[in-house]
């Protein structure tokens, strides 16, 4: 699996919009319940490096193709 495979995102998104999760913790013991909690944590603490990287590689970009156009117009 590739790490930007978007088909393993488009799964976790169908668990998560079906009501897949909630059916699973509603009905789940204490242990799937704790994990299914760890893993909406991790998975936000990701949604915000992710946040961050895009900004980052857009701000790059952007001041990259600012740079250019700065020495093009000298």
């Amino acid at each position: 699996m590739a790490l930007t495979d978007l088909a393993y995102l488009e799964k976790i998104e169908a668990f998560m919009t079906s009501g897949d999760m909630a059916f699973e913790f509603e009905n789940g013991d204490e242990t799937r319940r704790l994990e299914i909690l760890e893993f909406l944590e991790r998975l936000m603490d990701l949604a915000e490096l992710a946040d961050a990287q895009a900004t980052r590689l857009i701000f790059k970009d952007g001041y990259m193709e600012m740079l250019s156009d700065d020495s093009a117009q000298k």
